[in-house]
This record gives structure tokens, C-alpha cells and sequence, in this order.
């Protein structure tokens, strides 16, 4: 049997480019004679931008301070060890970029239970232990803590997690085994899966304490000597640590069985990653902890040889990556300042946009609109957010009245317009009403002024046709709600300048938005898609297959929402309204369902009714439904489906609508919810065989994103 330094030294071997971390170690007198102590810093040697990781190097480099406090210990030499990070960061686990390199499970089995052989030797020391989570925790970072005796936390702490449900692990250095015995199995759920599942929310310092992972905390700018003499406390036996008991009956299986059915809710049992995690969590309850950690090492060995790790961190890549190195994009340094922004229209959605450029820009915005009444709706929209982010405590008094003071209303287009540097329209979706909307602007706007279109199919080739610079036109689509949504489809017409993409992309930059590059193609990119999509589900319905089926069919991609309802979100109008523009183009292709033009005739939101929450469906639209005789199975509509998908996808590649296959992963990642357990819809088609059956040849290179060959 090797030893964890042989294991260890073997995995190396594995990871050529590791960021290797550092565990230096040091000595110093606590506060108070509380005795001679032992403080591990990781640290990788790197600023803040390269957040400290674990891999095999690392966890060797660790596992050596161990070795070293373990005999100080052993020897009588010091009275306590702690851990802490370099300055804002603690750790933030697993070095992900080598657990993509692994091809054999034994080599996979190997890293997680080299992470549990060091980890678990803070533990099992001859004095206490301590960890300081100074800074940004993730993964592993908080599963190193969480093997130690005592914690504390920094009020200052932006981001701690256990993220990786949302990647397609588990936690599987003691997080799994460790967390729900330390606070109970429904917070752990909570931590481990709910947030994970909810696009990897984060806790910040003070719920990590209020929750008991933490046994104190404090302020950030003297964090650490604040620590050191609440370890010497400890230590004197002048504080004392209470924790809760644990509940091990009935509450720990109600937790459980709550974490499944969020699972259920958001990847509907098409991922496995969550429902491993919670089988260790329900094993947890007798606190047996070396079961547990051997259950963490199988799981962690089969999920990294399995797709969806490898399709999570693609995804994750590519948000992280890709999505702020725009393909495509000009030179930034060919950007033009924006220091006054105009939007016409005063509707919910213009307004959004006047609450975006306003919170990010913070420069003069002023909006248009037809009649005083709208004008003034939309100046007061605006001005309620800002009240609802002072009512938060998001913002102060002065930011509130500063960004007030900022937002104005006018019904003269000359008056409001004639400084803007960057002026968008989000009127109505007829190209008749754009065109003119923008010849009245040109009209009055600086040569220099950035003209925008939200619209969300129409060509923007076509809008910028009639004026006399079409140069400065570009489409900047925002997906809804535009606060949330991270996705901006920026469109290049046929004439659109390098300046004024540029100025596009550096606006986009500045509203934190992912930007992707787009050909001026009908519907763009996500619409696109979603409208191919959509329009599959409706064909089977209007055949003759039930709704229900039809619906139940793509249940197992684990989507965010069904067909039916996320048409009820976008609005069937809209939906009616992008298929008619898709079907003038693409008639072989796309089809204006006689069943959702009905629905929309008779004024109907949606598909459903809700009864207790449940979507049942209308009894007024099952009496609108004039459907054929041909049902089909759900494996059925899912292969046509997908089919139609992988076909659309492969015909806008060869159009270049965009870049590469990763820029269609990313639209949909980040502007239509695609889970990152999927890793986009490319990879997906390529994993299930569909790209090859329909387009003759996969989407990306064998092996990314996919299983390891």
C-alpha cells in the first residue's frame, strides 16, 4: 500500500501545469502565555488573480507542514496549528484544469483520496486546530476547514460555497461526510445543493458563522490578530465552544428528501452529481466518517470519469473565459467614451435598460417616449428600483438621490438627444416603426452618437438601410429580465464600423453583460434556436400528440423550465411573432403553429392554469386545440426534436452567424439558462450521437466536454 506522499508524487505526474500552492509554516507566542503556535499559509505566490488551488503538488506541499506539525506536536513544541490564505483568498479547492486530464478511474480514485489522507491528518493531530477563512472559500478550501476543530470567518468574506453539484462533482474531500454532521443535514442540503443548484450562489462571511460553520467571526481589517486571540481563549479554556446537538432522526431524512426534490425540480434526474452527493449526506446521519469518505472517493472517481464534470467545467470555461474575450470583437482601444445615454421608449423593458445603463454607467439617461404619461412611467419605474436597492441597503441615501438625479423623461427627441453618445430603441417589433424611430434620431443625434436596436429578429442591415451614416448602427438584444440575464447579442450589420463595435462591446463590458458577436441573421442566436425548438414541440402537438407528452419529452435534458411554460415567460405573442419572422425566412424550417396563433387571437398568456402551483392546462385553451391523428412516444419527440436542434445549430455554423460552436454554448448558457451540467448544446449533441446522425460529423473535437476516450 503507497503512502500518501507516493500517491501524491504519482498524481503530480498527472498535472504538468499545476499553479502550485505553497504551505509555509511558521511560529509565533499566542496572546496571553496561551502557548507556542503553528500557522499554515497557503499560498500560490500569485496575486488575487490566480486563486489558490489544490492539486496533487499542492496537496503534497501541504501534507509536508503536516508532517512537520504533526511531530512539533507529538513533541510537546506547540499548542495549537491553524490555517489560513494569502491576502482575500483562503483557497478555492480542486485544480480543475488538471481533473480534465484524467483518463483512468484509479488515477481519478487517487486525487480524492490523496485530498482525504492530508486533510484528514489536521484532525487527528495532538493538539487543536484551527482554520481562518480569511478570504474566499470554495470546494476544497472549505473542506479543508471543515477537518479542523475550530473555524472563524471574516465578515469580510465576499465568496464561500461548495459549488461542485453545479460543476457535477460532489464534495468529495469531507464535505458530503463533515458539513450535515457539523450543522445538521437540512443547512448542509442547503449549502451543498440548493445553492449549488441556484447557478452557484454564494454565502457571504456572516451566513457562513450565522449557519455554524464558523465558530466566530470577525472584521476584516484585523482579522487575523482578532483570531489568533480568540484561539488563545480557546486554548486557556476561557471561551468555550458550544454547537447545537445534531438532529440524526426524522429531520435529518426530511432534509434529504428535500435536497431530492430540489434535484428534481432543476436537473429532473438527469445529472447525477446531486444524487450522489445526497446518498453520502442520508449515509452521514450515524456518523460514521471514514464511511463516508470512502463513499466521497468512489463518487468523486465515477463523476470525473462520467461526462457531466467534463461538460461543467467546459461550460464553466467558457463563461469564465470565453464570455470576457469576446471572438470577433474589434480593437477596444477603437472605442469611443459614452458619457450620456438615450433610450427610446418608456415601456418595462426600456426602462430596464434606462436602470442597467444608470446602476452601471452612471452618466446621464434620459428617455423618449410618445406621450407624457408613458414618459413619466418610465422615469418612475426607474426611480422605484432605485428606492427598492436603497430599501435593501444595496445603496446609500446619496447614491439613491445621485442616480435619481441622473434619469430624466422628454417627449422632444432634439431636447434629449442631441449630446448622447449612445442612443437604443426598444419600440415596438415592426421595421417600419424602427425605421422611422431611427431616421428621427439621426436626425438629431451627434455624428458620433452609437445608434442601438434591441430588437430581438429583425434585420438590423435592414433598419440601418435608409439613413445616411448605417455605419453606427448596431444591435445590442438583451434577453429578459434584464437585470438577471447575462447574455448580449451584438449584431453586426452588413455597414456597422469597427468604431461603433467597438464602442458596443466596451458599453457591454461596462454593463457586466456576457457579449457575444453575432451575424445580422434572422433571430440571431439564442431565438433562433429556441424558436427551432419550440417550433418542434408545437408540430407534435398539432399532429396529434398530447400536451403532456410533448412537454414530458425534453424533461430529460434537465432544462430550467418546460416548452410551454417558458412561452408562457417569453409570451405567446412574441413567441407567434418570432416564428412568423423565422417562417418568412426559413419556410422549409419553420412553421407558424395554427394552434398558438389561436391562443394568442383569443388573448391567452399561456398553455396553463395554476392549481396549488401545479401547471394543469387550460381548459380554455384544450378547447382552442384542433390537433391530427399521429401520437407520438416521448423518445420520439425528443429525437425529433434534438434533431431539428442539431440541424438548425449545424446550418447557422456554415451561415457564420457566429465564431465557432463554443459562441452557440455560450448564447445559450447565458441568455436562455442551458445548465452547465450539460456543458452547452453542442457537446450534448455530439455526447447522444445526434450531431453525427443529422450533420454527418460532430460539433467539437472528440473529447471536449465529453467522456474521456
Amino acid at each position: 500500500m503507497s503512502t500518501t506522499a507516493e500517491l501524491l508524487k504519482g498524481a503530480a505526474e498527472l498535472f504538468p501545469d499545476e499553479v502550485v500552492t505553497q504551505a509555509h509554516v511558521r511560529h509565533f507566542d499566542l496572546p496571553f502565555q496561551a502557548g507556542r503556535f503553528a500557522l499554515i499559509t497557503l499560498d500560490n505566490g500569485h496575486d488575487h488573480t490566480k486563486p489558490t488551488t489544490f492539486g496533487p503538488q499542492s496537496l503534497a506541499n501541504l501534507n509536508a507542514a503536516i508532517d512537520q506539525v504533526e511531530k512539533e506536536a507529538a513533541d510537546g513544541e506547540i499548542v495549537g496549528v491553524g490555517v489560513t490564505g494569502k491576502p482575500f483568498i483562503f483557497a478555492v479547492g480542486a485544480d480543475l484544469k488538471g481533473v480534465e486530464l484524467l483518463k483512468e478511474w484509479d488515477h481519478a480514485y487517487a486525487i480524492g483520496k490523496g485530498g482525504h489522507d492530508v486533510f484528514k491528518r489536521l484532525s487527528g493531530l495532538a493538539v487543536p486546530t484551527f482554520a481562518y477563512y480569511n478570504g474566499a472559500a470554495m470546494g476544497g478550501g472549505v473542506e479543508v476547514g471543515l477537518h479542523c476543530t475550530y473555524r472563524t470567518v471574516s465578515a469580510a468574506v465576499p465568496a464561500f460555497s461548495l459549488p461542485e453539484v453545479f460543476l457535477g462533482l460532489v464534495p468529495g474531500w469531507g464535505g458530503c461526510t463533515l458539513l450535515p454532521n457539523l450543522i445538521g443535514a437540512d443547512k448542509a442540503v442547503t449549502v451543498i445543493i440548493e445553492n449549488s443548484l441556484n447557478q452557484n450562489r454564494q454565502l457571504k462571511g456572516k451566513q457562513v458563522y450565522e449557519l455554524g460553520i464558523a465558530d466566530a467571526i470577525f472584521e476584516g481589517a484585523d482579522f487575523l490578530e482578532q483570531s489568533l486571540s480568540w484561539t488563545a481563549a480557546v486554548l486557556k479554556g476561557e471561551i468555550a465552544v458550544e454547537r447545537p446537538a445534531i438532529d440524526r432522526g426524522e429531520a435529518w431524512d426530511q432534509a434529504v428528501a428535500r435536497g431530492r426534490s430540489i434535484a428534481d425540480g432543476k436537473v429532473h434526474g438527469a445529472a447525477p452529481a446531486a444524487y450522489r452527493a445526497l446518498d453520502i449526506i442520508a449515509a452521514a446521519k450515524d456518523g460514521d466518517l471514514q464511511q463516508g469518505y470512502d463513499a466521497e472517493d468512489k463518487a468523486l472517481a465515477d463523476l470525473i470519469m462520467g461526462g457531466e464534470l467534463r461538460a461543467g467545467i467546459y461550460a464553466f470555461n467558457l463563461v469564465q473565459k470565453r464570455g470576457k474575450r469576446p471572438a470577433g470583437a474589434p480593437d477596444k482601444n477603437l472605442a469611443r467614451p459614452v458619457t450620456k445615454v438615450g433610450v427610446v421608449g418608456a415601456g418595462l423593458m426600456a426602462s430596464q435598460l434606462a436602470l442597467l445603463f444608470l446602476r452601471r454607467l452612471e452618466v446621464p439617461v434620459v428617455l423618449t417616449d410618445i406621450d407624457q404619461e408613458r414618459v413619466d412611467k418610465g422615469v418612475g419605474y426607474v426611480h422605484a428600483e432605485i428606492d427598492k436597492l436603497l430599501g435593501k441597503g444595496r445603496i446609500n441615501q446619496d447614491k439613491a438621490n445621485r442616480l435619481k438625479a441622473l434619469v430624466t423623461g422628454v417627449l422632444d427627441k432634439a431636447e434629449g438627444f442631441a449630446d448622447a453618445d449612445f442612443i437604443i430603441e426598444a419600440v415596438f417589433e415592426e421595421m417600419g416603426v424602427k425605421q422611422q424611430v431611427f431616421a428621427e434620431v439621426e436626425a438629431v443625434a451627434p455624428a458620433h452618437a452609437i445608434l442601438a436596436t434591441n430588437t430581438s429578429s429583425l434585420s438590423v442591415t435592414e433598419m440601418a438601410s435608409k439613413l445616411e451614416h448605417p455605419e453606427r448602427v448596431v444591435g445590442f438584444h438583451f434577453f429578459n429580465p434584464v437585470a438577471v440575464l447575462p447574455l448580449l447579442e451584438i449584431v453586426r450589420g452588413e455597414r456597422t464600423d469597427d468604431a461603433s463595435l467597438a464602442t458596443a462591446f466596451g458599453v457591454a463590458k461596462k454593463l457586466k453583460k456576457t457579449a457575444v458577436l453575432v451575424k445580422d441573421a434572422p433571430a440571431f442566436v439564442v431565438n433562433r434556436i429556441l424558436t427551432r425548438f419550440m417550433g418542434e414541440i408545437q408540430n407534435v402537438i398539432d399532429e396529434g400528440t398530447p400536451v403532456d407528452v410533448a412537454e414530458k419529452a425534453v424533461e430529460p435534458l434537465g432544462l430550467p423550465m418546460s416548452p410551454l411554460v417558458l412561452l408562457e415567460l417569453v409570451g405567446p405573442a412574441i413567441g407567434l411573432h418570432v416564428s412568423e419572422t423565422l417562417n418568412r425566412s426559413f419556410p422549409d424550417r419553420f412553421t407558424v403553429s395554427p394552434n398558438l396563433k389561436a391562443v394568442v387571437e383569443a388573448g391567452k398568456r399561456g398553455f396553463y392554469v395554476y392549481d396549488s402551483g401545479k401547471p394543469e392546462l387550460d381548459p380554455e385553451v384544450a378547447a382552442l386545440l384542433k390537433q391530427g391523428d399521429v401520437v407520438l412516444t416521448e423518445e420520439q419527440v425528443r429525437a425529433r426534436v434534438l434533431d431539428a436542434v442539431a440541424q438548425e445549430i449545424g446550418l447557422m455554423l456554415d451561415e457564420g452567424v457566429v465564431a465557432e460552436p463554443q459562441d452557440i454554448d455560450l448564447c445559450l448558457i447565458t441568455g436562455a439558462g442551458w445548465p452547465f451540467h450539460l456543458g452547452g448544446i453542442t457537446p450534448y449533441l455530439d455526447r447522444e450521437g445526434v450531431s453525427e446522425r443529422v450533420n454527418g460529423k460532430r460539433f467539437l473535437e472528440p473529447g471536449v466536454a465529453s467522456v474521456p476516450a
